[in-house]
């Protein structure tokens, strides 16, 4: 896959060159056996750490109140409107999500967050027992139950259907109890997106004991977690690498099989709202904003692309353009699918 491959070459290239590896105690670069060239990397981290990554998940956050807002008007006013405007809310919380996963590091992993908020496949077996054997859900309860009857997939599986032959579920599909264990779903899951953004920026937080707040791991980088800014520059170049292989060589390939013939929808992840393109999309673009620097239509601010120009333009280039290129090929899956039905 040229795509990984040019990534995994911008990560040797400019890790093995650069000239960022330490910090002095006034927290300026100071150039460590340079090699080749010379990046001052303080700027880029700031702007990853706090314009990007933070950012991101307060969107995370913001959207993930949004829906609970939109689960909780389902729950009292069970219409055909209301239901839609949940569904859609699925969709826009689940945007910065995927995005995030190109840095899929932190307390979204020391907190086992993915898993509550993520995981897959959903235990649909264990999920309609649930249904079948209790008479009401509150969110507290809810909170103890495995993470493979609660997070996205469970609220995408109840709001849309089982994606076989539609992804259009109706209100008159819904039972109540169904749309009480989605309310309380929809909080738990308020709760770990909020449990992360303040892992994120609060200092001392209870969830993480005699912790700063991470973002600041980052920034000082010299730390027990990143001894330099290289141990930033590392893990933000590794999270890309990592996502981008999970896309091209699991979210995708996997589903797909050996050929066309074999195609195993069953596999698809986001399957029951037909929202997978879109994710896999969201995944690319989440690497285009570590890459680029940009986040909601930011430019002009420091990315990973300065620092691998810095030892090599042209490779920098071609992978801004192989970033381009990944995400037009899964948009033009899009429009094939679009284009059949």
């Amino acid at each position: 896959m040229i795509f990984k491959k040019s990534l995994l070459a911008a990560a040797v290239s400019a890790l093995v060159l650069t000239a960022c590896g330490g910090s002095s105690s006034g927290g300026e670069e100071t150039n460590v056996e340079p090699t080749g060239f010379e990046f001052t990397a303080t700027e880029m981290i700031t702007n990853l750490t706090n314009d990007v990554i933070v950012v991101g998940y307060q969107n995370l956050n913001s959207e993930a109140a949004d829906f609970l807002l939109a689960l909780q008007s389902l729950v009292n006013t069970p219409t055909e409107e209301n239901l839609l405007a949940a569904q859609q809310a699925w969709k826009d919380v689940r945007v910065p999500w995927e995005q995030g996963e190109a840095h899929i590091f932190g307390p979204v992993d020391a907190l086992s967050i993915d898993p509550h908020l993520d995981t897959w496949p959903l235990n649909t077996s264990d999920l309609q027992a649930l249904l079948d054997s209790q008479e009401s859900f509150n969110a507290e309860e809810l909170a103890t139950f495995n993470d493979d009857v609660q997070g996205f997939h469970t609220m995408e599986f109840l709001l849309f259907g089982d994606g076989v032959t539609t992804n259009e579920k109706h209100i008159t599909d819904m039972t109540s109890l169904e749309r009480e264990y989605l309310s309380a779903a929809a909080e738990v899951f308020k709760g770990y997106t909020q449990t992360l953004y303040d892992a994120w920026v609060v200092a001392n937080n209870p969830n993480i004991e005699n912790s700063p707040a991470y973002k600041e791991l980052l920034l000082t980088a010299n730390n027990d977690v990143y001894a330099s800014q290289l141990g930033v520059v590392e893990e933000l170049i590794n999270g890309m690498i990592g996502i981008v292989d999970e896309v091209g060589n699991g979210k995708i390939a996997e589903p797909f099989g050996s050929s066309i013939s074999n195609i195993d929808t069953s596999k698809v992840e986001s399957q029951y709202s037909w929202n997978s393109l879109a994710d896999f999309t969201d995944n690319i673009r989440g690497v285009q904003n570590v890459y680029r620097g940009e986040f909601l239509g930011q430019s002009d601010k420091s990315g990973i692309i300065d620092f691998v120009s810095a030892a090599d333009a042209e490779l920098a280039t071609r992978i801004d353009a192989e970033i381009v290129d990944a995400i037009a090929a899964i948009e033009a899956i899009i429009r094939r699918i679009r284009f059949t039905i």
